[in-house]
This record gives C-alpha cells, structure tokens and sequence, in this order.
C-alpha cells in the first residue's frame, strides 16, 4: 500500500505554519538563546521575515518576561512561520498583562529612561502585536511581514 500526496494533503501544506516551541530558563541567559532561535526559525522561510528586527523585540520580549516575572517557572517561546511572516511569542506565568504593549497611558515614554522602550520598540517595529492570556499565564506576541530576499549574484 502506498501512500501518496494527492488530494487534500498538498493543498493544506501551504497554509499549516512550522513552529517551534522551546523552553527557557528565568535568567538573562535566556535571551541569546531565544535570538539564536529565532534566527534559526526565520532562515527556513524562503523569503524572510527581517531577522535582525525579530531578534531584537524577541530579546525585549524575553527579558521583560525574566524581568517582571517571579519563580523558577520556565519561560517558553513559541516561533511560527505563517504564510504572510512570522509571529513570536513569549508565554510566562504572570497573568498581569504588560503595561503599554497597546495602549500607552499616559503619552509615549520618556527615551531617556531605561524601562518603558522595549514594548514601544515592538509597538513600533511590528506590524501587529498584542498579548492574551493562557492557562498558566500570559503570552505576549508580536508578527513581522515577509521581505523580499536579498539576492546578491554569487562572485
């Protein structure tokens, strides 16, 4: 008996997102290795999502998540690759959700100050982002679109 790809399995390929779910530890060093995921997770799509912007507001993600969380609980990051980019997601136990991620209060946050600017950075690098909560917590996400590739002629 054979087993072959015709029929409906072909047609819902394109629309079932590759993920990739990962634990990480509740320390900073979770965040370089989020990064390290995500760029892993983005060279698979075959016109990129900008990888250096996903690395970044990962990295604001993870360690605001390390920051205003307490306990021992993992961290977890979800990537999915979706037909029109990528979204990220950063799920930690709190239920709180974070200040500022939607809709400021109180006008934009002053630049100079050192909390505040990584959930106006994903406001404003991101084509969308929010937060919802989960059975244990919360997950915080943004979505960044496709860009064109980049192709260079080889030398």
């Amino acid at each position: 008996m054979s087993c072959s790809m015709n029929g409906p399995a072909v047609y819902e390929l394109p629309s079932a997102p590759a993920s990739w779910r990962i634990a990480l530890p509740h320390t900073a060093a979770a965040v370089p290795v989020a990064r390290a995921l995500v760029r892993t997770a983005l060279a698979e799509l075959e016109r990129g999502a900008d990888c250096d912007t996903a690395e970044l507001l990962t990295a604001e993600l993870v360690a605001n998540a390390v920051e205003h969380t307490t306990g021992e609980s993992p961290i977890e990051l979800v990537v999915e690759l979706l037909p029109s980019g990528c979204q990220v997601e950063v799920h930690d136990t709190d239920p709180a959700p974070p200040g500022d991620l939607t809709c400021p209060a109180g006008g934009p946050p002053d630049p100079w100050q050192e909390h505040g600017r990584g959930l106006l950075l994903i406001r404003a690098l991101s084509s969308s982002c929010g937060h919802r909560p989960t059975e244990s917590g919360k997950a915080v996400w943004f979505r960044l679109p496709l860009v064109p590739a980049q192709r260079r002629p080889s030398a």
